[in-house]
């Protein structure tokens, strides 16, 4: 049997392309059980996963305990709020205190960058990277991917843009190595404080005109604006910024091509995208969504079977 190449899911950089064709392939055939009348498969009934969240989510979460679900796992919900981390406790702590209940696999969003790999080091079991910090979210730039996949027959020569906050967004930073990864050219939108220096060293470009990218791409995934993240204000009023990144219909009226509208969620509608865009039919928000639980049941399942 395939299996992976690494034994977490720490980030899209530590996968290579034939990582990503397996999930895929995987995730087909996920897409295919998820979408029966009976949605459950007993693929990892001995397997008990732990779901800690120090940060608050609402798709991730539910997403990775349907899949999760989905595959009979026994789950354990964490979070971090109502927990001993609150009285000092440690993170290495908390995890062993919830491995000794023997966990086989830990699921965490952490707000510090690197939270993951520095877990893997320490803990004995499969971890899964729900988003770090403003690091990485690598299983929602797989179901971006895939999406993508779906909805244009490859990503391999596709032009995808990505507007909004690249500076703050874990989801940009994974979608920019995998879209990269499997032959796509990429370009990245939006004011030029938002825009991390350096960026074209990973090999996309920057356009600040919104109207000229949209042009250019095939796909267009649009990226809230991370008030949480930020300390300071980088552009002068979210009017503004509207005005000059939004997406609303009569600029895609404007293209003289149909492109494909993407977005990670939360949707701030009326700031980056419009509910006319965001509802119509060149949206794939929510296939985005559906494909969400397959791709994250083909990860569970792939890394599981390398449990020993």
């Amino acid at each position: 049997m395939r299996e992976l190449s690494v034994n977490h899911l720490l980030g899209i950089k530590y996968l290579n392309q034939k990582d990503i064709e397996l999930i895929f392939e995987t995730a087909d055939h996920f897409k295919e059980v998820i979408n029966r009348s009976i949605k459950k498969v007993p693929t990892l009934r001995d397997i008990t996963i732990a779901n800690i969240f120090f940060e608050n989510s609402t798709r991730t979460k539910l997403s990775f305990e349907l899949a999760e679900k989905r595959l009979s796992a026994d789950v354990i919900n964490f979070s971090a709020s109502q927990s001993s981390v609150k009285k000092g406790e440690t993170l290495i702590d908390t995890v062993n205190n919830i491995l000794s209940m023997k966990v086989d696999m830990v699921v965490m969003r952490h707000p510090n960058p690197g939270a993951g790999i520095f877990l893997a080091k320490h803990v004995n079991a499969s971890i899964i990277n729900a988003g770090d910090g403003a690091h990485e979210h690598p299983t929602q730039a797989l179901l971006d991917s895939y999406s993508i996949k779906e909805k244009l027959g490859t990503v391999a020569g596709k032009n995808v843009l990505i507007v909004g906050d690249i500076l703050h967004s874990r989801v940009a930073l994974s979608n920019i190595f995998a879209l990269k990864l499997q032959g796509a050219n990429v370009k990245v939108c939006g004011p030029k404080t938002l825009i991390p220096k350096h960026i074209e060293s990973l090999g996309v470009s920057v356009e600040t005109n919104l109207f000229n990218a949209l042009q250019w791409c095939d796909v267009a995934n649009m990226l809230r604006i991370q008030n949480e993240r930020m300390e300071v204000s980088y552009f002068p009023s979210t009017r503004e910024y509207t005005q000059q990144f939004g997406v609303n219909k009569a600029i895609l009226d404007r293209l003289d091509k149909q492109i494909v509208i993407m977005h990670p969620g939360p949707i701030n509608r009326g700031v980056e995208i419009t509910s006319d865009v965001a509802d119509s039919n060149q949206s794939i928000i929510l296939e985005q969504v559906e494909n969400g639980v397959a791709i994250r049941m083909a990860v569970i399942y792939l890394l599981a079977s390398k449990i020993k």
